[in-house]
């Protein structure tokens, strides 16, 4: 992990190859997760969300795959984070991280996603991507954040973190 050594990626001339979304639905001191069925990740933990379609903003992206893979629209999304993934065995990602604290629907399993409505202090990290436990805490506390991972197949090997108040 960055252990204050120099990045392997020059993240001034990186790009994302795909552009994605996350969307956590706060309620009742529970966010709503899913157990992703296909595609990258699939068998993982995480918030719903997908790929960005040409035309679309991250915004609009992040409600639509909520509502694809779990039937729930959120509603008022606040941005709250950007992850920049370099990755080793997949194109690389740039995902924009959204939360809501209302929606209107109930969370059903479909052919992309199992519903997990999750308490705040109980979220399954061992299931998840090893980069969330670095800045899902925090942004479930309400900071926003930029975060940058270089990733070996599914290990770390380096991060940084910049939360609104700071590096973490």
């Amino acid at each position: 992990m960055n252990d204050y050594t120099a990045s392997p990626v020059d993240w001034n001339l990186w790009q994302g190859e795909i552009l994605a979304t996350l969307m956590f639905i706060i309620h009742d001191d529970k966010v709503l997760l899913i157990e992703k069925k296909r595609g990258i990740g699939a068998g993982k933990v995480n918030g719903p969300g997908g790929k960005i379609d040409p035309g679309e903003s991250p915004e609009q992206c992040a409600v639509r795959e909520t509502m694809e893979e779990l039937e729930v629209l959120a509603l008022a999304p606040r941005k709250k984070g950007e992850l920049c993934f370099a990755m080793s065995d997949i194109p690389d990602i740039h995902c924009h991280v959204f939360v809501s604290e209302s929606h209107s629907g109930t969370a059903t399993e479909t052919e992309e996603a199992v519903p997990l409505w999750t308490p705040l202090n109980a979220i399954p990290y061992h299931r998840m991507w090893a980069d969330d436990i670095y800045w899902l805490p925090q942004m479930l506390k309400g900071h926003s954040f930029h975060g940058r991972f270089v990733f070996e197949g599914e290990k770390i090997l380096w991060q940084e973190v910049i939360f609104d108040g700071g590096v973490s």
